[in-house]
């Protein structure tokens, strides 16, 4: 399985594209653009206004890798749908939790 995260020295980068006020928090699987890059699909309940959204998107990946919300920092993306966040975590457990999301 393509993931769609980079590991790094001291952090991970992981590119998520967001549908804001999709209803409930929860991830859909992941989307293959057309160039080829990977993303974890997500969506939450929260409208994009004042940054709602990217705050409900940071409690959800928080709440799912149990991870502190400090710990997750947006990087780019803030008013786009297609986001990177950089991610303080240990690279194996995150694979761990994340195919076992994935598989779900």
């Amino acid at each position: 399985m393509t993931l769609p995260f980079s590991v790094f020295e001291d952090h991970l980068r992981l590119s998520v594209r967001l549908t804001p006020s999709g209803g409930r928090d929860a991830f859909d699987g992941v989307e293959v653009a057309a160039d080829g890059t990977l993303w974890l699909k997500a969506r939450v309940s929260q409208p994009p206004e004042g940054g709602k959204a990217n705050k409900a998107l940071i409690a959800l990946l928080s709440k799912t890798f149990r991870l502190p919300k400090s710990a997750i920092t947006l990087m780019s993306g803030e008013t786009a749908r297609k986001k990177i966040l950089r991610i303080e975590a240990d690279p194996e457990d995150f694979e761990i939790t994340f195919k076992r999301l994935m598989n779900d």
